[in-house]
């Protein structure tokens, strides 16, 4: 059993081993990441690996995934991954512009992605940054900089490659663009992940993410993602998380949206051993739209946790949340949705809602819905219930015949259904539909999918 170190302890051997390592993090990077390194590390030095104590992780300590020993690779790693042979997690139906990033770095023998609409940019976060400089200046870590998570710190400081996603203004990419995180390896490692993403005024693009496990080893991985719609921007971002108990996952999203823009967020949590989501969006400019929804189903050990915060900004801007949990055996979840309206942003519109089902008595959730109001002319709301299943709804479906282990399937697939109705990708909702039946069937007490079955 391994030993939970203490937060100076945590944070010292990080910084070493970014001291250690700081020719190879500069080495091939672009200048505008290289800069900010400094400072992140810094940061990091100052709030520390987030605990209990930390208010905004009241529910979840990562001392203990960051106290484990893991390899970090600070230069890519040549893999060869053949999508047919070895990876299945596919959608049946899909037609997407297919993207492969394995260990956080982007997949040099990517496929062609298929033939995409004039000035549309797809490829390395770290060729396109030293490449093309003039379309990341603006916009690297604008977002995260904000952030006081010393992951998003640390995130920024070892940062080496991920996404980057450019789509110019008017452009309309008909087919999702599908990426896939695989995590492989024969060592337990550590996997740091930055995308970026910019969708500019007039333009649509949906994105579809997987993230999977390939190997049995311990996988700690940090990703940062900031997204920018501009103008009248439509952005769908779907992802899905289906990754063994042995992965510990930290994902922090930003979302900046401008004027009427128009943003549907929706994160799938099938499988995964300590799941932490941060997901930010700011609403910069009037009458724009963000619908943020999320599902989890958790057993024995496992625990979720979706911290998401709504910053209005500006007036006249609707935001609509709802996340639902589905919690069996030893397993924990938490949910803790902060939403902030400032003091010009008039006439907006936020509503929140969380619910929990528990399926066993050792099962525990734990939710805090939060609303800071500073404008006087809104509509808000936010709520949260945390129970069993429905005992007249029960006894009504068994009453007509059915089965006790069949009505309780019948009832949960319902309660999960609101959420995933919301994919606008038909064959995405229909596969989504069948993982969580399969899922609350037992029959993915492994990650799914995967030819290399992991014993964890």
């Amino acid at each position: 059993m391994s030993v939970i170190q203490d937060k100076t302890t945590i944070s010292e051997n990080y910084k070493s081993l970014f001291d250690e390592n700081r020719r190879l993090l500069d080495e091939g990077s672009p200048i505008l990441l290289n800069r900010m390194r400094d400072m992140a590390i810094s940061r990091f030095m100052k709030n520390g690996v987030p605990d209990y104590k930390n208010e905004d992780y009241k529910y979840t300590s990562l001392k203990p995934a960051f106290s484990r020993p893991y390899k970090q690779y600070f230069t890519y790693q040549k893999q060869e991954v053949d999508l047919h042979d070895i990876f299945e997690c596919d959608v049946p139906d899909l037609k997407t512009h297919l993207v492969l990033l394995v260990n956080g770095w982007y997949y040099a023998r990517n496929q062609k992605i298929g033939e995409l609409p004039a000035g549309v940019v797809i490829g390395s976060f770290q060729q396109i940054a030293n490449e093309k400089p003039e379309l990341v200046q603006n916009y690297l870590n604008r977002q995260a900089a904000l952030s006081d998570d010393a992951t998003v710190a640390l995130n920024t400081a070892f940062a080496k490659d991920g996404l980057f996603i450019y789509i110019p203004e008017n452009a309309v990419v008909e087919k999702p663009i599908q990426i896939v995180n695989l995590m492989r390896g024969d060592e337990n490692l550590f996997v740091t992940q930055r995308n970026l993403i910019i969708a500019e005024k007039n333009s649509q693009v949906k994105l579809v993410q997987c993230d999977h496990t390939l190997s049995g080893s311990e996988f700690l991985c940090n990703t940062v993602s900031e997204v920018f719609l501009g103008e009248n921007v439509n952005l769908d971002y779907y992802i899905v998380q289906n990754q063994h108990n042995n992965t510990k996952t930290i994902n922090s999203i930003f979302f900046k949206q401008e004027a009427n823009s128009n943003l549907l967020t929706h994160t799938a949590t099938l499988h995964g051993g300590l799941v932490r989501n941060n997901l930010k969006v700011t609403f910069n400019g009037e009458y724009s739209e963000a619908n943020v929804l999320g599902m989890s189903f958790t057993d024995k050990n496992q625990h979720v946790d979706n911290f998401t915060v709504i910053e209005h900004s500006k007036p006249n801007c609707q935001s609509n949340q709802l996340y639902k949990n589905v919690l069996d055996g030893n397993s924990t979840g938490a949910f803790a949705g902060r939403i902030h309206v400032a003091r010009d942003a008039q006439k907006t519109n936020a509503f929140q809602r969380n619910n929990n089902v528990l399926l066993s008595d050792s099962a525990r959730m734990h939710t805090k819905p939060q609303l800071i109001i500073d404008a006087d002319d809104v509509k808000c709301s936010h709520g949260a219930t945390v129970g069993q299943i429905d005992r007249e709804a029960l006894f009504f479906l068994r009453a007509r015949g059915i089965g006790e282990d069949e009505a309780r399937l019948m009832l949960m697939n319902a309660f999960a259904y609101e959420v995933i109705q919301n994919v606008k990708v038909e064959p995405l909702r229909d596969r989504l539909n069948e993982l969580v039946d399969k899922r609350l069937r037992g029959d993915l007490a492994k990650c799914h999918s995967c030819n290399y079955q992991c014993n964890c």
